[in-house]
């Protein structure tokens, strides 16, 4: 059995760079990875989508550009020759980072897929030749993250349903493609594939998309969606799909307690994330974990088992790259730096890139609400942003919560074009203790859109 100081186990974007510090930091280090470097974010998550996305967005400017005076007479999507871009952007950055890593003096990168055999040993079954090797270490880093999700319904089994994961493989056009989930991932794919010609219909469960988000934003997110012709169903539950050899997909809904039924040709289930635990054999630590498999971690990402560390989507919360390798720079910084950070009252922003983008920081509208704060909010529609005007797309709004005594910034929702760009100078403003009523008397460059924050904060204004 080989002994280490510490073992990673996911290279994703806590796991990779935080093995890498540990072993430069003098730590003998083992890095194990059952699939590829970078995790989800880079092999099927955020740099293939996001590369998708800006292909989308060229086929919409294409069908539109005659709004700003540019007649296109015809156009096509190549969608071979996006999958091949997607493809080859993947393999840039997940080749960088393998590099990386290869190069880091005391790291051993091992592929494979690691189970524990004790609480602080495991086994690794080799990738390649389907051998085994046992290891050990006083320190372990879990950062497996999450996979798709699957609803229990009749018939899904029976079909070649797609994933997140699995849609990126297309070589071609769904003619009609459902989408099972009203929220960022189904928003993303559906706007997506609408703009590469598909026909789309998006099924959700609740009473309206992305239903976590203020209802304003949901019902201007569904105005954008509808007109660009994308169906969007709500209170609406599948209750069976059936295939037929040779002909389309039957989804068989109930909405609004009527049933109906759906034909299309591919299904895509976007319905949320689960924690990849299942297969680490957690029993053997002693680690605890909640009723859906997350790693339950202290406010240092300590597990109840000292020792045992759990970083990004694995641990549950918030689910988003960003957060995942901030969870890295935590617990390097605490273990080698000494330092005592804590993932307590740390911002999360997310941004979904939907056109427009929806940009998020702090609280929204409906949790102040909840929470009986003494709170005031500030609306600007983005058909008053003069860079929104220029460029032809006011699609959307800025919103902002603000204490209505001490004058904080309590949170941000910007649904407009680079509406995540616009978000993080907010986000700044909050950590920096700067009030609305500076950023309102702020220079910015004209006409970015950032200079609209002058013109949202001057409506509080007495």
């Amino acid at each position: 059995m080989k002994q280490y100081d510490a073992i990673v186990i996911g290279a994703g974007q806590a796991g990779g760079p935080l093995a890498k510090k540990l072993a430069l930091a003098g730590k003998k280090t083992a890095l194990i990875e059952k699939r590829w470097i970078g995790g989800t974010c880079v092999n099927d998550g955020c740099t293939p989508t996001k590369s998708w996305v800006a292909s989308a967005k060229m086929a919409y400017m294409a069908g539109n550009s005659s709004a700003l005076g540019v007649k296109i007479k015809s156009y096509s999507v190549d969608m071979p020759k996006i999958k091949k871009r997607k493809d080859e952007i993947v393999k840039q950055f997940r080749d960088g980072s393998r590099k990386g890593l290869d190069a880091t003096k005391g790291l051993d990168v091992i592929f494979g897929d690691a189970t524990f055999t004790g609480d602080k040993t495991i086994s690794v079954k080799l990738n390649e030749g389907g051998k085994t090797k046992e290891l050990k270490a006083s320190l372990f880093f879990i950062n497996t993250g999450a996979k798709t999700f699957i609803s229990e319904i009749e018939g899904l089994r029976d079909i070649d349903y797609l994933t997140s994961t699995t849609i990126l493989d297309l070589d071609h056009v769904p003619e009609h493609l459902l989408i099972i989930g009203g929220n960022y991932i189904g928003l993303e794919f559906g706007q997506m594939f609408r703009r590469f010609g598909s026909m789309v219909t998006i099924l959700e469960k609740s009473g309206r998309i992305v239903s976590r988000e203020d209802e304003d934003v949901s019902e201007e997110l569904s105005k954008i969606f509808k007109d660009e012709h994308i169906a969007i169903r709500t209170n609406t539950t599948v209750l069976k799909l059936k295939k037929k050899p040779g002909d389309k997909i039957t989804a068989t809904v109930l909405t609004d307690g009527l049933e109906k039924k759906i034909k299309c040709s591919h299904i895509l289930i976007a319905v949320g994330r689960i924690p990849q635990t299942s297969g680490l054999n957690l029993a053997k630590t002693g680690v605890e974990t909640d009723e859906r498999g997350a790693i339950k971690v202290n406010d240092e990402l300590e597990t109840n088992i000292p020792g045992i560390y759990a970083l990004g989507d694995v641990k549950g919360g918030p689910a988003f790259t960003h957060i995942s390798y901030n969870d890295y720079a935590i617990v390097y910084r605490n273990l080698i730096k000494n330092e005592k950070l804590t993932i307590k009252n740390r911002p999360v922003p997310y941004c979904m890139f939907t056109d427009p983008q929806l940009g998020s920081i702090g609280l929204n509208e409906t949790e102040a609400k909840k929470r009986k704060l003494n709170y005031k909010v500030a609306k600007l529609p983005m058909a008053y942003v003069a860079r929104a005007i220029e460029t032809g797309d006011t699609r959307g709004f800025m919103k902002a919560i603000v204490d209505a005594d001490t004058k904080q910034i309590l949170g941000a929702t910007i649904l407009g074009a680079e509406g995540g760009e616009t978000m993080t100078i907010l986000q700044m403003a909050m950590m920096g203790g700067i009030t609305w009523e500076q950023v309102r008397w702020f220079v910015f460059a004209h006409p970015l859109y950032a200079e609209s924050l002058n013109n949202l904060f001057m409506a509080l204004e007495p």
